[in-house]
C-alpha cells in the first residue's frame, strides 16, 4: 500500500525541497494543529524487525523499543504506546523513511499520524546528533523523532489511498518490471541465436514478438530447418500472417543459407537447448502480460478519471493508467505545478553559489512517472502537431532528444496540471 499526504490544518512552509514536496503529496484533513501534539516517535524498520523511538514535547526519551516484525510485535508495540499516551491525546505523529509498504500500512491501522521522510534527510538528522558517525538503528529512531518534534511542522502526513488507486499504480508497475524481464529474455536469446544460428536472426528482425520464438520451436537447429524444406517454411509463414510479396523472398533467402554458418556440434546442442527453453519462458511471460493488461484495463476503465487520460495524445491504452495511477486522482495532491513537475523528474536542478552556477537532470522524483511521461512525450510527437514543433524547436537549440523531450513533458505536465 502506498498511501497520499495532508498537511496539517495550520501548514507553515516547508523547509524541504522542492522534490521532497512533490514526494508527499497533499489533501486536506481535520487534524489538530501541529503544536497542540505533546508526543512524537519514529521508526526505523527493516526486513524482519523495527526500533522505535517516543519522545515529549521537551525531546525526553519515554520510549525505545525493538520489536519483531510480525503481529505480535505489532501488538506490543500498541500497548506500550497506549501506556504511555494519555487517552485524550491527539493521534500519535510517527516519523518513518518511507511512504509505503507493511510497515506503513500498520502504523496507519494503529491510529498514528504518519509522517515519511527522505532517506537522505534523515541521514542529515543523525549527522546532527552524531557528528562522530556513529550508526545503529535505535540513534536512527531517536534523531528522527527529535527531528520530528523540532521540525515536523513543516512536514506532511500520509492518508489511506483509494484501494482502487493503490491496485491500478502497483498493478503498473508490475508490468513494466515484467516487460524488462520480456526483455532480458529476449536478449538471452538473440545472444543464443548469434551463436549457433544466424539465418533465424537474419529472417526476423523483432524478437519481441510470439512468431519469432515460435519459429525457434518449430525450428530449433538450422539442420532441422534445413530438413523440414521450403514448403514448411512458406506454410509457417503464412500460417503467421508473415507472407508479404516484398519481404518473403528475402526471409526464404535467409533461411536457404542456414547451413552454410554452422557452429561445432556441442555448440549447437547446447545454445538450442537454452533458445528452446527460453522461448518457453517468453511464451508463459506473454500469457501473464495479456492477463495484467486486462486487469489494468479494466481498473482504468472504472476510474472517474479515465476519460481526461485517456485522452491524453501519445498516451495510448498503455500509458494512461500509468500516468493516472503515478499522478493520482487527488486534484490537492500536488501545492503547484512545479511540484508536479519536480516530481515528474521533468524540471531540473539548479546550483548557483557566487558567480557560478549550473544545471544538471533531476534525478529525486519518481522514475516511473517520469519513464511515463517521457514515452508519452515522445509519443504524442506522431498525433499533435504542437508538440512536435515545440520538439524540434529544442533540437534545433543544440539540445539533446531526451532533453528536448523533458522539456516537452514540462509542457504536458502543465496541461495535466
Amino acid at each position: 500500500m502506498s498511501a497520499s499526504v495532508s498537511p496539517e490544518s495550520e501548514p507553515t512552509p516547508m523547509p524541504a525541497s522542492a522534490a521532497h514536496r512533490a514526494t508527499l503529496p497533499s489533501s486536506p484533513t481535520s487534524l489538530p494543529p501541529f503544536h497542540q501534539r505533546a508526543h512524537f516517535a519514529a521508526l526505523d524498520w527493516a526486513k524482519d524487525h523495527h526500533d522505535f523511538a517516543l519522545v515529549d514535547v521537551r525531546g525526553q526519551v519515554l520510549l525505545t523499543l525493538r520489536f519483531a516484525h510480525d503481529g505480535a510485535g505489532w501488538q506490543k508495540l500498541r500497548e506500550r504506546v497506549a501506556a504511555l499516551l494519555p487517552v485524550e491525546a491527539p493521534a500519535l505523529a510517527v516519523a518513518v523513511e518511507t511512504n509505503q509498504g507493511l510497515a506503513v500500512e500498520q502504523l496507519l491501522s494503529a491510529g498514528y499520524t504518519v509522517f515519511p521522510i527522505n532517506p537522505k534527510q534523515a541521514e542529515r538528522y543523525r549527522e546532527r546528533k552524531a557528528p562522530s558517525g556513529v550508526k545503529n538503528d535505535s540513534l536512527d529512531a531517536w534523531s528522527l523523532a527529535d527531528a520530528l518534534r523540532v521540525d515536523g511542522h513543516g512536514w506532511r502526513h500520509l492518508d489511506p489511498e483509494d484501494p482502487l488507486m493503490a491496485e491500478l499504480r502497483l498493478l503498473c508497475r508490475d508490468e513494466v518490471a515484467l516487460i524488462e524481464q520480456r526483455t532480458a529474455l529476449v536478449n538471452q536469446l538473440l545472444a543464443a541465436l548469434q551463436d549457433y544460428y544466424p539465418a533465424a536472426l537474419d529472417a526476423f528482425d523483432d524478437f519481441t514478438k510470439s512468431f519469432a520464438w515460435e519459429f525457434v520451436a518449430a525450428f530449433p537447429t538450422p539442420a532441422a530447418l534445413a530438413k523440414s524444406g521450403q514448403r514448411k517454411w512458406e506454410k509457417f509463414l503464412h500460417a503467421h500472417k508473415l507472407w508479404r510479396p516484398e519481404s518473403a523472398p528475402t526471409r526464404l533467402a535467409a533461411l536457404a543459407q542456414s547451413e552454410r554458418l554452422i557452429a561445432a556440434p556441442g555448440v549447437v546442442a547446447a545454445k538450442s537447448r537454452l533458445a528452446l527453453a527460453l522461448v518457453r519462458l517468453l511464451g508463459s511471460l506473454a500469457a501473464q502480460l495479456a492477463e495484467y493488461r486486462a486487469a489494468i484495463e479494466a481498473l482504468f476503465a472504472r476510474h472517474p478519471d479515465h476519460d481526461l487520460f485517456g485522452s491524453l495524445p501519445g498516451a495510448g491504452p498503455k500509458l494512461a493508467p500509468r500516468l493516472l495511477a503515478e499522478i493520482g486522482d487527488q486534484r490537492a495532491r500536488f501545492e503547484d505545478l512545479q511540484a508536479l513537475q519536480c516530481f515528474a523528474g521533468t524540471a531540473p536542478v539548479t546550483k548557483q553559489s557566487g558567480n557560478s552556477g549550473g544545471v544538471r537532470l533531476r534525478r529525486a522524483c519518481s522514475l516511473p512517472l517520469r519513464a511515463a511521461v517521457h514515452l508519452m512525450a515522445d509519443l504524442s510527437r506522431k498525433t499533435c502537431p504542437w508538440a512536435d514543433t515545440s520538439y524540434r524547436a529544442h533540437r534545433e537549440k543544440g539540445q539533446s532528444h531526451a532533453c528536448a523531450l523533458r522539456c516537452l513533458g514540462q509542457r504536458w505536465l502543465k496541461i495535466i496540471f
